[in-house]
């Protein structure tokens, strides 16, 4: 089909609730894509992060095709060897020293986390502490609870009313985060780099702040590594280069290489308190998406890969940071904000860009880059010499 003639089959039977680009994909290599129209495209959004493994990736394929001729579902009525497997390798190379809970997304796997703390707290100090801290201009998906943990409040409309029990602080600043810590809270949760707030990448002091805080009241530390974790920022979790190891971690986008998968780790001090009945779903640990999901995981833990893709996020950002009317460039790894002069606007950019062949993102004000954790230097390459035109017009 011709793109006009999906998009009028999707505006009859497709709820109208994302603003998509005016393109419909078709298939994909490495980290290119061609549309149905056959017009090919560099890909440097990878499905908002997901598709971390590339299009086509061989190892990717035999281990999701291999597990669907043996059982595609189970549910977890019943163990199978890849939820087992895929936990087992998480807990080990994530040096958490607890267990997982698995979900489908990373709205799901933040639910868990916030249900898992106030039961933590519930469990040792009874009802008053409950309070769930996060940051202004956060975001941690789109449940009617997850809305009120996102920190924008232009997220906090229509679906009244929202959950209580939720506060917010300022990024980076000690003073308010001491102002908003009382006998009331039970957790915080944060992003060691806001995607959907910016690409902005918190302050080691800050970061220091939180988990020292936290440590001298009982205040479970969380992070939503959603778009952070899997090697996206050059080390498997990105809390690895901020010299902490949270109490609970989040996981979700390129978990399983773009099948749906999330994940909530706790650690030894709180794996225990989801126990029977108290937390489920009936899809978390497919077994085809672990299987995906423990190739993901081999393939990013295997000697020289994340080597190589710090590397990369290197080779890019001094491309990009040399670019016309380029202010900026934020993030970690290749998780990649670009802040651009005033005159020019990131979703400008991103549309003219995407008439050139190149896929690209905003986040706030800012063009978002996450490319294939997998990409070759000459599709970053092809993609930069893109936006540089874009940019110099």
């Amino acid at each position: 089909m011709t793109y006009n003639e999906l998009k009028n089959e999707e505006n009859k039977y497709v709820m109208n609730t994302y603003g998509r680009f005016p393109i419909a994909l078709d298939h994909g290599k490495g980290a290119t894509l061609w549309d149905v129209e056959g017009k090919k495209y560099i890909d440097l959004a990878s499905g908002i992060g997901v598709n971390c493994m590339g299009y086509d990736n061989q190892i990717l394929i035999d281990a999701i095709t291999r597990q669907a001729h043996k059982i595609m579902h189970a549910s977890n009525l019943f163990t199978t060897e890849p939820m087992v497997q895929v936990a087992k390798k998480l807990v080990e190379k994530t040096h958490l020293n607890g267990k997982v809970f698995f979900a489908n997304s990373g709205a799901e796997s933040n639910e868990g986390a916030i249900k898992l703390a106030r039961k933590y707290s519930f469990d040792k100090y009874g009802e008053g502490r409950y309070k769930i801290v996060t940051l202004i201009n956060s975001f941690h998906g789109r449940t009617v609870t997850t809305l009120k943990a996102t920190g924008q409040d232009r997220f906090h409309n229509y679906f009244f009313p929202f959950l209580e029990g939720f506060d917010y602080v300022v990024a980076n600043d000690i003073a308010d985060l001491d102002a908003k810590i009382d006998d009331t809270v039970c957790a915080i949760l944060i992003e060691y780099v806001q995607g959907e707030g910016g690409v902005m990448a918190l302050e080691q002091d800050f970061v220091d702040a939180i988990y020292d805080r936290c440590a001298k009241r009982d205040i479970l530390v969380m992070t939503d590594e959603v778009q952070t974790g899997m090697g996206r920022t050059g080390t498997l979790l990105a809390g690895e280069q901020f010299g902490h190891h949270a109490d609970v971690v989040t996981l979700a986008k390129g978990i399983a290489g773009g099948l749906p998968m999330g994940a909530c780790l706790a650690n030894e001090k709180c794996s225990g308190v989801l126990g029977k009945s108290a937390h489920g779903s009936t899809f978390g640990g497919n077994p085809v998406c672990c299987a995906g999901g423990l190739a993901v995981l081999q393939t990013l833990t295997a000697d020289g890969f994340l080597a190589s893709v710090q590397e990369k996020a290197a080779y890019l950002r001094e491309k990009l940071a040399k670019l016309p009317h380029v202010q900026a460039v934020t993030g970690l790894g290749l998780m990649v904000g670009i802040q651009l002069d005033a005159d020019k606007k990131a979703i400008d950019v991103v549309n003219a860009a995407l008439e050139q062949g190149l896929l690209l993102l905003t986040a706030k004000d800012r063009v978002r880059l996450l490319p294939p954790l997998t990409i070759s230097k000459d599709e970053l390459d092809r993609g930069v010499a893109i936006l540089a035109d874009v940019l110099s017009k």
